[in-house]
Formats: structure tokens, sequence, C-alpha cells
């Protein structure tokens, strides 16, 4: 009998260990939980508004084999969030019992993945947002409230992918409003990605009813010491977009304390590098912003 494996044997062995490479990656695959938007009332539909992952990236994970392989992240799980006051609950996760259960993380939701939408226009021929081009990228820089990019769940920093059919990586900023100008009334298809710059960060307010951070004209400048920002990772030089879900983009300081006193106890706020936020706005008049972003807040 030889002392040295055959060379059949090292090729079944090198199988082998390829697999248990492969499956050690897929068991830690990010999370897939996308959102569906309607424009009818109601809680989102989880689970169908993204196209066949297989027609972007390759990769095809069906609910069947997420079950199977990942329960971990079933959409009926409740989301890990790892705060101080977390507690264990098996070797590898670890659930906040009240950050897991927030309704504003749910509406906040930044899941960075792909998604499908059909547009239409308005009475007055228009779709109602606005992009700007960023490092070849088209992105979202302006959803007019209550138009039909409002209500097929568009918002700030999402990344537009395609429209019909046609790529617009590299495309300029006129040339995508053209393509938008120039489309049906109805039927519009955009695949976009979720806000690839955005992340969101739930907190906990403290017995005076603050986050542990001060801002001004929305953006974050001051960390508190031993807070539940300075906890939680939430950094200076950064934009506040959305409180609980809500838009805040272009409102007063005023306007934005006034919804976190209006929260509850855990507060998830989505912020955005501020030199991004900032490229995003550039030439576009502050009474745009005002006066017609949507700052609606997601009712479901």
């Amino acid at each position: 009998m030889s002392l040295y494996p055959s060379l059949e044997d090292m090729k079944v062995d090198q199988m082998g260990r390829a697999q248990i490479q492969a499956n050690a990656v897929f068991a830690h695959a990010p999370s897939i939980n996308p959102v569906s938007y309607s424009t009818e009332s109601g809680p989102p539909v989880v689970g169908n508004a993204y196209p066949s992952l297989g027609n972007y990236m390759g990769l095809e994970l069906s609910e069947a084999v997420i079950k199977e392989n990942m329960p971990e992240y079933s959409h009926h799980e409740q989301i890990a969030i790892y705060q101080q006051n977390t507690i264990p609950v098996g070797a590898t996760t670890m659930i906040a019992p009240i950050s897991g259960q927030s309704l504003g993380l749910q509406k906040a939701q930044v899941t960075n993945g792909i998604r499908e939408l059909t547009l239409c226009k308005d009475k007055d021929n228009k779709i109602g947002l606005r992009v700007k081009e960023i490092n070849k990228g088209i992105f979202v820089a302006l959803v007019v409230e209550k138009s039909p990019a409002a209500l097929a769940g568009l918002r700030f920093g999402d990344q537009i992918l395609q429209i019909n059919g046609v790529n617009v990586a590299g495309f300029s900023m006129d040339k995508v409003h053209d393509i938008f100008k120039k489309c049906s009334v109805n039927g519009i298809k955009v695949v976009v990605r979720d806000r690839p710059f955005e992340r969101n960060i739930t907190l906990h307010k403290d017995s005076a009813g603050e986050l542990g951070f001060q801002f001004k004209n929305g953006k974050i400048v001051t960390i508190i010491k031993d807070s539940s920002a300075a906890r939680n990772g939430v950094l200076i030089e950064h934009q506040l977009l959305e409180i609980e879900g809500q838009n805040v983009v272009g409102l007063k300081d005023k306007q934005i304390k006034e919804i976190i006193a209006k929260a509850g106890n855990v507060v998830t706020i989505t912020i955005i590098p501020s030199f991004m936020y900032d490229h995003m706005i550039k030439k576009m008049a502050g009474s745009l912003i005002k006066g017609l972003m949507d700052h609606s807040n997601p009712a479901w």
C-alpha cells in the first residue's frame, strides 16, 4: 500500500475542501430582505420586488435555498442589531430585543440590493425626480412629493442602473433626464440599486431624550462621549437623510429636532457622507429641495 495518496484521491480531497469553502462563504452571505413598494396603502410586500439575481450577478438564491442554508437570514427572523444592551441568543447571533422590533428600522431599511420599478407619468407628463451623475453612476437627487417617483418608492440616493433596458452608467444628468422625457406615459421600467452610499444606525434616547449627537443644517458636527451615538458608531461629517424612514433633506434643524422628539425611545437614522451629499445637491436650487422634496412619513 502506498504511503502517498493517489492523484485521483488528491483531486477528490481538493474538491471537498473547495465545497466546504463555498458553503462557508454562502453561509455568511449578506442578508437579502427585499421590499416592494406599492401605491396602495398597507405594509410593504417582502420578497417579490427584486428581479432574479441571476439576471444581474449570475447568482440565484431562491427562498427555499435561503431557508435551507441560511435560516438566520429568513425574512421571518428579526433583524440583528449590535448594541451595548444586546443579549446572546446563540453561538453566532445577537439580537437587541427593543431595536429588533423597531418600526422605524423597517421603514428606513437600506438593503443596497437591486430592484425593478415600473413608473408612469403624471398629468403634466412628468415622473417627479432629478438625478445627479457621480463617478459614472446616476443617482436620485430629488424625489418630488406625491409624484409617480415617490409613489413607486424611489428615494434620495438610489442609483439608477437601467431605464427600459438601457444601461445608463456613464451617461450625463441631462441625457438621463432626456431619456425620461422621451419615455411613454406608462410602463417605464427602471432598475435601481438601493442607496449604495447610505447606512442606517439605530439609537436609544437617554434620560434627557437625547441620541448623543448634534447637527447643523442637517450635518452631524458633534458626538457626545459615551452616548448611544458614540457607542453605535455615528460619525461627524455625515448628513442626516431620514429619521425613522422619513426624508428630512431640506428641512430646517428645528423641524428635524421636532421629528426626533416625537419619535419613540428607539430611533433609526439614515445618513450619508457629507462630501457625497454636497456633490449630489450641488447646483440644485435650495427652493427645489425645500419646496418639492418628498418629506412624507411612510405610514405602513
